[in-house]
């Protein structure tokens, strides 16, 4: 397995010429790889657990395209979906047989889900619930945490993860403060803080595991809680499973945690690599939304075919059994090769997504996550990439194991970990 050279020409090349035609050189902002203090590596292709990059360097994936990466790139399952897919065409806006068995295969899964609306993306599964739970609750206020990121969408863009600013300001400018004005923040895992901002609220939105302020798993008996708070106060319980959603278990985090949400948005590996999500819940909520009721909601590539055919594929594959054993046993290995580095890292797993945080520990929150050592990280990661690593490029960001991650690639990995600890030391 080939090192990789720190700068690639080829890569900088192409990033010089980025930077002339896309905004930053880069079609969204953490690729940029500014958070680790280097320029971004150019892929030019991916296969199983690894990726190359443009001056053909060979990686062991553990970003793996943010999640969706399950089966490993290029999953053949996925392929194959995709060739019988691609000569029916790519796209009708008019319904289709795929997407009714799609949403069969997802409520099969998800007993939360009655029914199901397909969109294009996880943010706009997010404001498509968020619309809904205004429309079925008639209230506007909604409830998030703190560090909690549910996409680019303006209601939410407040104390969205690594890039939030002041409590109640928008994180960015071109955010009016009318937008975030019926947002409320609470801390993640304070549930008394949630139980006194649900009075009078439509929903929470939450992460059952936080994602985006690296990986934060909910406390004992927190969404429990939660649940229980949503229940008393009318409001809806919004779980934002886009990243756990059949990754942590069939039916995700609300599988593995024994807790029912009243909405549900799910995205990454329903796509199976391509562009999708979904929100979906209890039938009497759901029938608030267009055709049946007032609330309206469209998208023309919705239940895009090629989509569909991918998420069916991926969904299929992740019933066989002992699939989420080996997704366990993988992501343990990683752990112990993390915490074995002598990196003096908190390392917080949950099934196959994990964060090394640069901190003494426990990480419990936004606050406990943010006392990392971003500097320390970023000098670790490019370690890594030198030694053909690829780690999130950012201290706040999920590490991912998938079912393609062979012994050999955690040897490797152990070994670029240790050398990557020592030359990252002060």
């Amino acid at each position: 397995m080939s090192g990789a050279a720190p700068e690639g020409a080829r890569s900088a090349e192409l990033f010089g010429r980025a930077r002339r035609v896309l905004v930053g050189g880069v079609n969204s902002p953490v690729r940029a790889m500014r958070s680790i203090g280097r320029d971004p590596l150019f892929i030019d292709r991916a296969e199983g657990p690894h990726v190359w990059d443009a001056d053909g360097n060979r990686y062991v994936d553990y970003l793996s395209t943010w999640g969706p990466a399950i089966l490993g790139h290029a999953a053949p399952a996925v392929l194959d979906a995709l060739r019988d897919a691609l000569p029916r065409g790519t796209s009708y806006g008019a319904p289709t047989e795929r997407e009714v068995v799609f949403a069969e295969a997802v409520i099969d899964a998800y007993p939360s889900v009655e029914r199901l609306r397909m969109t294009s993306s996880g943010s706009e599964a997010v404001t498509g619930a968020l619309r809904l739970a205004r429309a079925a609750t008639g209230r506007d206020v909604i409830v998030k945490t703190i560090g909690g990121y549910h996409g680019a969408i303006d209601v939410l863009l407040v104390q969205a993860g690594s890039g939030a600013t002041t409590l109640g300001t928008p994180d960015s400018p071109g955010v009016p403060a009318a937008a975030t004005a019926d947002t409320r923040l609470v801390p993640y895992n304070d549930l008394a803080a949630a139980e006194a901002a649900l009075e009078g609220a439509a929903a929470m939105i939450i992460e059952p595991v936080a994602g985006n302020m690296g990986v934060v798993p909910p406390e004992p008996g927190y969404l429990e809680g939660l649940r229980a708070a949503c229940d008393r106060t009318g409001a809806l319980l919004i779980l934002d499973e886009v990243i756990t959603g059949f990754r942590l278990a069939r039916g995700g985090a609300q599988e593995r945690f024994g807790v029912r949400a009243d909405l549900t948005c799910l995205g990454k590996i329903i796509g199976g690599g391509l562009p999708v999500g979904a929100f979906g819940g209890r039938a009497d909520v759901m029938a608030d939304l267009a055709p049946e009721g007032p609330c309206y909601q469209a998208g023309t590539l919705s239940g895009n075919p090629l989509a569909t055919a991918a998420g069916l594929a991926v969904i299929r594959e992740l019933a066989a059994p002992g699939v989420y054993d080996r997704l366990e046993e993988s992501a343990a290995e990683l752990e112990d090769a993390i915490r074995a580095s002598g990196a003096p890292v908190t390392v917080n797993r949950v099934g196959s997504m994990l964060t090394p945080f640069f901190t003494e520990g426990p990480v419990r929150d936004y606050a406990s996550a943010t006392a990392s050592d971003t500097a320390a990280y970023g000098a670790f990661a490019r370690a890594l990439l030198d030694r053909g690593v690829y780690p999130p490029p950012s201290q706040f960001e999920c590490w991912f194991t998938g079912l393609t991650h062979t012994g050999d690639d955690l040897a490797h990995t152990r070994r670029a970990l240790a050398e990557a600890a020592e030359a990252a030391a002060p």
